[in-house]
């Protein structure tokens, strides 16, 4: 409450009618709604509108909740009026003690206002009336001081929001004026409190939540703006990885948004022509030429009007009219020729003769694939004779092996890689030292073949990695390897063999027999498959060696492999069985006593690419001893067919120590669905199967983590139009 101005209207009200103060203090009820009717009332009569006059006539303002205190017989009776109204005001800073810092304050910052004495009349809490004197510098900050002419407008719209919000009639706002003083007019140096709605706390609060706000605003346009970028950048993501190995119809919308009668043409016209197939074979047997030949010839030119189509907007402009003519030839073969039962039968007949064309199919796409996997790419035949020409050609042949004390030293990190592949052994290197934490510790070993000896040679001496060391040897020169010891090529040597590999060439073998055509690839013929039995044989003075495939890809330092703790075990790889799939009986056969009374079928089978091997325990339990055992019951391959994997699961059978799966991750050559979370995690990424990542046949998702590692500015590979 404002209290400087209550002496002044106690004044006026009792001079102007004393007997509606009388009145008033006698009738005035505890009830809000009987004060809220009174102030109506008050603020519709005479006496009202003659107050409002006089106080601005006085320059003083109309402060109705002070006015009507002094109409109520108590303090609690005004309080509830109070409450009822806005509650805008603060009647504490009438106690001078609990103001006196604020004022003092307030002389502080403004010492050139005058100080003005103000009389305060208000009701104690005993009901009686108290006179109290105070000055302006006892004012709270609740006052406004300002120019009068300013201070008019504002105060204007305040009042006539305050007294809108309780729907009065009330018309102070309008007489509601601010006077200058008439003794320095121009300077505006005395200026007279009014009230106002807005102190100075409310509005820096608005202030501070226009700016939450702004705050707020700029911070949804920016994530909402950092969300469309993601979506983009996902979508181009997306696009890049577009797998366009995919054959057949294609639709780059989700198939449950394709149109279900988008072949629906196209399929009655195919059934047609089965059905004029099988009455066209009734007729013939029933001498009825001039129908068979009307079925013959609306067969044949529905089938130029289907072509190539694999949807109805594929066919041709008058395959709709072709439908119609075949379909009023069906309905005539219909009435003259059909017998339910034979027309099953013919139908089951062509379904036979369906399935086993669908067959010999398959069987040709699968030695297609085959004879792709095993076809070497003009470029990648190219790149070895251009290296071997030039080894010769230059004199490299004349330079020996470097670091041969790091060759023998079993305190570095020892690689085995067995590769006729210049290209793929490159990029096992290359991955494997550019994610070395040391690559100057590391040595790998590349054993090839003597037609690849030069080209491989040829290719680390001019392209040595960093500080890595590189020794290349041709398995020709270990003349310990020879029939008489080793199995495999004992068994190579047989005519039996021979022909069990080499029959694939005659095309009549395609339907013959149910042996799985990917054991006919010549890579196992190859010793260079089979070396990794005779590992201590070859590295005799090394501890433990590390062997990997040529067709993988390293993505972690592999140096914590050589920690691992095998328990006692000589081989680490990580396991490949998953539920039924990938155990012992889908290597070996379990129906031969050999295998079934020495091996589970449940057991786990696990990955050759990737396995860290302890030399030391090889020795000690004679593992190339019990491979040669298996090999030779296996010549005639009823136990297993031919292979690396099965002998192994046999000779590693309870010795292979379980790595975690996220150090070897299969599959990139034969699954286009794999997770690319863990494809991206592992620390080895390998490329079993026939989709090699030098072979157009690659899956294209996964071809860019092996392409990252090839030297694509190398003066060979351009030559050879590898970079294309």
């Amino acid at each position: 409450m404002r209290c400087n101005e209550l002496s002044n209207i106690q004044t006026s009200y009792s001079r102007f009618n004393p007997n509606l103060h009388r009145d008033l203090s006698q009738n005035v009820s505890t009830s809000t709604a009987t004060f809220l009717r009174l102030y109506a009332s008050l603020s519709r009569s005479t006496f009202f509108r003659r107050f409002n006059n006089q106080v601005s006539n006085n320059s003083t303002l109309p402060f109705y909740f002070i006015f009507l205190s002094l109409l109520f017989s108590s303090q609690s009776s005004f309080l509830l009026f109070y409450r009822a109204s806005m509650s805008l005001y603060d009647c504490d800073q009438c106690h001078r003690a609990k103001e006196r810092d604020i004022s003092t304050n307030r002389n502080r910052l403004n010492p050139n206002e005058k100080d003005i004495d103000i009389i305060a009349t208000y009701s104690g809490a005993s009901g009686h009336v108290r006179l109290a004197r105070l000055k302006m510098r006892d004012l709270s900050d609740s006052w406004i001081w300002e120019n009068p002419t300013n201070g008019n407008n504002e105060y204007q719209k305040s009042s006539q929001e305050s007294m809108e919000s309780y729907q009065t009639d009330s018309s102070f706002e309008d007489n509601s004026k601010h006077s200058i003083d008439e003794r320095n007019p121009e300077e505006n140096k005395v200026e007279i409190p009014h009230s106002s709605l807005m102190t100075p706390m409310k509005i820096k609060r608005r202030v501070m939540r226009q700016e939450r706000k702004k705050a707020r605003t700029a911070e949804l346009t920016q994530e909402n703006r950092e969300t469309n970028n993601h979506i983009v950048s996902a979508a181009i993501k997306r696009t890049e990885e577009f797998d366009t190995t995919v054959k057949g119809k294609y639709s780059i919308w989700r198939r449950e948004y394709e149109n279900p009668n988008s072949d629906s043409t196209l399929k009655l016209m195919r059934d047609q022509i089965i059905m004029a197939k099988a009455y066209a074979n009734i007729a013939k047997s029933k001498n009825n030429t001039v129908l068979y030949e009307a079925l013959l010839k609306h067969s044949s030119d529905s089938q130029r009007a289907i072509g190539e189509a694999s949807s109805d907007t594929e066919l041709h402009l008058g395959a709709l009219d072709r439908a119609k003519a075949m379909g009023h030839v069906l309905s005539i073969a219909k009435d003259q020729l059909y017998d339910c039962l034979l027309v099953e039968r013919k139908l089951r007949v062509m379904l036979q003769s369906t399935e086993d064309r669908v067959n010999v199919q398959k069987k040709r796409s699968a030695f297609l694939i085959q004879l792709a996997a095993k076809t070497v790419p003009r470029p990648l035949h190219c790149l070895p004779l251009q290296l071997a020409a030039d080894y010769y050609l230059q004199g490299y042949h004349k330079k020996g092996n470097l670091d041969k004390e790091k060759i023998e030293d079993p305190s570095l990190y020892h690689y085995a890689i067995f590769s006729d592949n210049v290209l793929a052994a490159s990029v096992v290197v290359n991955s494997t030292v550019q994610n070395a934490k040391e690559p100057e510790k590391h040595v790998f070993h590349i054993v090839t073949d003597k037609l690849n000896f030069a080209a491989m040679r040829m290719w680390f001496l001019t392209n040595p990695p960093s500080r890595a060391t590189i020794e290349v040897q041709n398995i020709d020169d270990f003349k310990w390897l020879n029939s008489s010891y080793c199995s495999v090529l004992r068994q190579l040597e047989s005519a039996r063999i021979k022909e069990y590999y080499f029959k694939a060439n005659n095309p009549s073998s395609l339907s013959v027999g149910s042996d799985n055509l990917k054991y006919r690839n010549p890579k196992y013929l190859s010793m260079l498959n089979h070396l990794r039995f005779y590992l201590p044989e070859v590295y005799p003075k090394l501890n433990r060696i590390l062997f990997l495939d040529d067709d993988i890809v390293v993505q972690r330092d592999l140096t914590p492999l050589w920690s691992v703790d095998l328990k006692g075990m000589v081989n680490g790889a990580v396991e490949t069985c998953k539920e039924s799939f990938h155990r012992f009986d889908k290597y070996l056969n379990f129906s031969n006593p050999l295998i079934s009374n020495n091996f589970s079928p449940e057991a786990c089978g696990w990955a050759f690419g990737m396995n860290i091997f302890d030399l030391k325990e090889w020795k000690k339990r004679n593992i190339t001893g019990i491979y040669h055992r298996w090999q030779d019951m296996n010549e005639d391959r009823t136990l297993w067919k031919l292979g690396t994997l099965p002998p192994g699961l046999i000779t590693f059978y309870n010795l292979t120590y379980p790595l975690d799966r996220g150090w070897h991750v299969l599959g990139l050559g034969y699954d286009p669905a794999l997770n690319l979370t863990e494809i991206e995690n592992a620390a080895v990424i390998h490329y079993n199967g026939n989709y090699k990542p030098w072979l157009n046949l690659a899956v294209s998702k996964y071809k860019s983590y092996w392409s990252r590692y090839v030297k694509l500015d190398n003066p060979y590979l351009r030559v050879c139009n590898l970079g294309e």
